[in-house]
């Protein structure tokens, strides 16, 4: 059994992820129109038929735009926190409003999914995973910080759209006014290349297949610079930069050999673990 996600689109000009199984199917954030994202599953061979709620980050224009016209036509449950809901600037009908809480998980179908608070200059930003079958995908995207709550959900991803917001050198460089460059940098604002690189090479798990390097800037990054960056440390893990453009493929996530060791339950599955 199998978890297939893509990147619908992703950056400051909208994000939009999808996570799902043969039946079921969650999308987190609606940043870009909902004929987007129908023409671009359509493009996938995907269906929106499986999809069974949408999820909120927080709410910037960048995550929300296409929510309302989405829910609206498709029915779709909204899964937001009340500070969020009374923060954005769109329509959701009372009766598809669902609220969720930190760290209290919620069932869609087949499908588990773990919210989890994050530093971010929002009202009441999260991140998720989505989980079936003992497989996880995180979406961890708008990070200010690497924080714990960061660390130990990224250590159980077995794939992760992970932020790479910018490259450190090319902002300090570039021609935004310095109180935008601190907004982006200052712990709340997002996280860089080389921070997510840290993450990556210190906490990521064995059986961790697939990192789509997400929400890249377009005038403080590369979606080259931050590929090679990656791609010389990934081993067996695959490496791809989501596009602000248009959506990825279709990937497949599965559980590997891998994981057996880290899941015995025996003494040597405990030194494994603390290895990690």
């Amino acid at each position: 059994m199998s978890l297939f996600i893509t990147s619908l689109n992703s950056g400051s000009n909208g994000n939009c992820y999808y996570v799902g199984n043969e039946h079921d199917a969650v999308l987190v954030d609606a940043g870009i129109s909902c004929r987007e994202i129908e023409k671009r599953m359509v493009n996938l061979g995907l269906s929106m038929s499986r999809v069974k709620a949408l999820f909120i980050s927080h709410e910037h224009t960048d995550h929300i735009r296409g929510a309302s016209v989405l829910s609206k036509k498709y029915r779709l449950p909204v899964y937001i926190t009340p500070s969020t809901l009374r923060n954005v600037n769109i329509h959701i009908e009372k009766n598809l409003q669902q609220i969720f809480t930190a760290n209290e998980e919620v069932s869609v179908g087949s499908l588990s999914i773990m919210p989890f608070a994050k530093y971010h200059d929002a009202a009441d930003p999260y991140s998720f995973m989505v989980g079936y079958n003992g497989i996880k995908i995180g979406v961890i995207t708008d990070i200010g910080k690497v924080c714990e709550q960061v660390i130990n959900h990224f250590r159980q991803c077995h794939a992760c759209f992970l932020e790479a917001n910018y490259c450190e050198k090319m902002l300090e460089e570039g021609g935004y006014p310095i109180f935008l460059k601190n907004r982006i940098r200052g712990g709340r604002g997002h996280i860089s290349n080389a921070q997510a690189l840290e993450l990556f090479l210190a906490h990521r798990s064995p059986f961790m297949s697939h990192l789509l390097l997400s929400h890249l800037s377009k005038h403080n990054n590369c979606p080259e610079l931050v590929h090679d960056m990656f791609i010389k440390h990934a081993g067996t893990t695959n490496i791809i930069v989501a596009s602000r453009y248009k959506e990825t493929e279709v990937y497949t996530i599965t559980k590997t050999i891998n994981e057996l060791p880290v899941r015995k339950p025996n003494v040597m599955a405990g030194l494994q673990l603390t290895l990690i």
